[in-house]
């Protein structure tokens, strides 16, 4: 939308993870190193831990933007919370295995077959699972596992985990020993300092533009650290939001005042919505959360609860909760995607009044100086 405005041939600040953005920050560059050394061994595991919007998928892109993908097949599971019984058959079905009515045996038959059709042919196979945090340690033995698949004394398959910082403390279990051992590479990504955030902002804009150009001023990117607390994720919403009110008011220079009124219209927003949220609860929307809870299975040693549901067996139970928790996660991924889209618009036509208002305004003074 205000690409053209700025003399941008991209938008600088997208929300995906796009290889062509990728910030060579000191830690970014260890930890692409550690990962280059790791995928050169060409076997065990490579763990990239960081909080949400670190990088950590940017990252991992970077690294196989770089390699042949002739060479590499690379799959990728962003599905968490699976059990190790759909991990076998989500990777089966992500390797083109036919996984219709075949037991759990027949598919590791089936992938490791398909495994060796890879090497065969010249090529690596390469598993990479997304928000890894999220998996039961049964699944997590299963995908170490999957690790022992070898032909000629080569591995077959190589993993890539990426998760937020509860992996790293899932992996320091003491039942995690063996897995541990199979890590070649591992990084923790951390957030920007406030000399990188402002490195970061005038590189993404800059691989952006048709030619250099400055957008933000120091005072600007001072607040948006402050406000983002060097988050790349957040950085990237806040600069987009900027760059469209700079837009919308027809200024090509962002500094401090246009940076503070946006980041206040974001609190205003963040706020207006926890109050939204609150109040718009229906008694019936409570009672099925209520119902929900009800069927979460009881702690084995906690007291059945008088309400619980009586006659269901255990495993159904457990099938029942991780269904609902993969229910509510795409639920919560959708409403934040929809909200934001919704927020943007609100704010692009509020834009658009004011601008309509002022134009009434001058053509009014224009008349009444006529007459």
């Amino acid at each position: 939308m205000y690409e053209d405005f700025y003399g941008l041939a991209d938008k600088p600040f997208h929300l995906t993870p796009d290889p062509h953005f990728f910030f060579a920050s000191k830690l970014h560059t260890r930890a692409l190193s550690y990962l280059k050394y790791g995928i050169g061994q060409g076997e065990g595991f490579i763990v990239i831990t960081g909080a949400i919007g670190t990088g950590k998928t940017t990252i991992a892109n970077s690294l196989l933007a770089e390699l042949d993908q002739k060479d590499v097949k690379a799959i990728q599971i962003v599905t968490p919370k699976l059990n190790p019984d759909d991990l076998i058959t989500v990777t089966a079905s992500k390797l083109g295995v036919n996984t219709e009515n075949k037991s759990k045996g027949e598919l590791l038959e089936a992938i490791e077959k398909e495994l060796s059709n890879f090497v065969k042919q010249g090529h690596r196979a390469l598993l990479i699972v997304d928000e890894a945090q999220n998996l039961p340690i049964e699944s997590v033995e299963e995908l170490r596992m999957l690790s022992n698949f070898q032909i000629e004394g080569k591995p077959l398959l190589q993993s890539f985990l990426l998760g937020q910082p509860e992996l790293r403390e899932l992996l320091q279990l003491p039942s995690m020993e063996q897995f541990r051992q199979r890590i070649v590479a591992s990084c923790d990504l951390k957030p920007l300092s406030a000399i990188e955030t402002h490195e970061y902002i005038e590189f993404r804009v800059n691989a952006a533009a048709k030619c250099e150009v400055k957008l933000f001023s120091d005072e600007a990117i001072e607040l948006i650290y402050h406000f983002t607390n060097g988050i790349p994720r957040r950085i990237n919403t806040v600069c987009d939001r900027i760059l469209l009110f700079g837009f919308l008011e027809e200024k090509k220079y962002l500094g401090e005042e246009e940076t503070q009124t946006v980041i206040n219209e974001i609190i205003e927003e963040s706020v207006e919505s926890g109050v939204s949220e609150t109040s718009s609860k229906t008694q019936d929307e409570i009672t099925k959360e209520e119902l929900l809870e009800d069927l979460t299975p009881p702690d084995k040693n906690a007291t059945i609860s008088m309400n619980q549901p009586a006659g269901i067996p255990s495993d159904i139970m457990q099938d029942i909760t991780h269904l609902r928790n993969m229910i509510q996660e795409i639920r919560s991924t959708l409403e934040t995607s929809i909200e934001y889209k919704l927020k943007v618009s609100r704010y692009i036509d509020n834009a658009i009044n004011r601008k309509l208002k002022q134009l009434k305004q001058m053509a009014s003074v224009e008349n009444e100086d006529k007459t």
